[in-house]
């Protein structure tokens, strides 16, 4: 088993214990391991996998700056900043390899892997704690217990604002 291989795979310290955040990180992993499976095949099969990851990682996130923007966070948070650094990467990594530079989509997987792990334990789980604080419901976008009366959707401003991630570690 080679080292990336052993690198990109799922562990329990990734778990935030919010379904839907951890349905979508497994997610997350799973296109890594896939795509880490590719690197030895054609270069046809890569590319679709890698462009199934980068497809998933835009959703992903995504859904995640929704979760905030609801929560009331600063639309330049720390959080969705590192989200938007990561895609940038992403892209540039797709585009050099169109260019020749077949290296760097395997180069980027580990690298990838270890930013995720740190990002999962710090900006996410601070993420699925102010969720939980608030008692917000990720389907209907409702707080059951928001930081001051209403909810952005009620008064059209947001309920906090946190330039931070949730995480300690902003």
């Amino acid at each position: 088993m080679s080292e990336i291989t052993a690198a990109i795979a799922w562990n329990d310290q990734l778990l935030n214990h919010h379904p839907e955040m951890d349905a979508t990180h497994r997610e997350f992993v799973d296109h890594l391991a896939q795509v880490q499976a590719a690197l030895a095949g054609p270069q046809d099969a890569l590319l679709a996998r890698y462009d199934a990851m980068l497809e998933h990682t835009v959703e992903h996130f995504a859904q995640e700056d929704r979760w905030m923007k609801d929560l009331g966070f600063s639309a330049d948070n720390c959080h969705s900043s590192q989200h938007g650094q990561v895609l940038a990467v992403m892209r540039e990594v797709r585009r050099q390899h169109a260019e020749g530079q077949s290296d760097l989509i395997g180069r980027l997987l580990p690298e990838l892997m270890t930013w995720f792990e740190n990002h999962a334990q710090a900006a996410d789980a601070g993420l699925a704690g102010s969720m939980e604080d608030v008692g917000y419901d990720v389907r209907s976008g409702v707080m059951t217990n928001p930081p001051r009366g209403g909810t952005p959707a009620e008064d059209g401003e947001p309920v906090t604002e946190n330039s931070g991630c949730g995480s300690s570690s902003c």
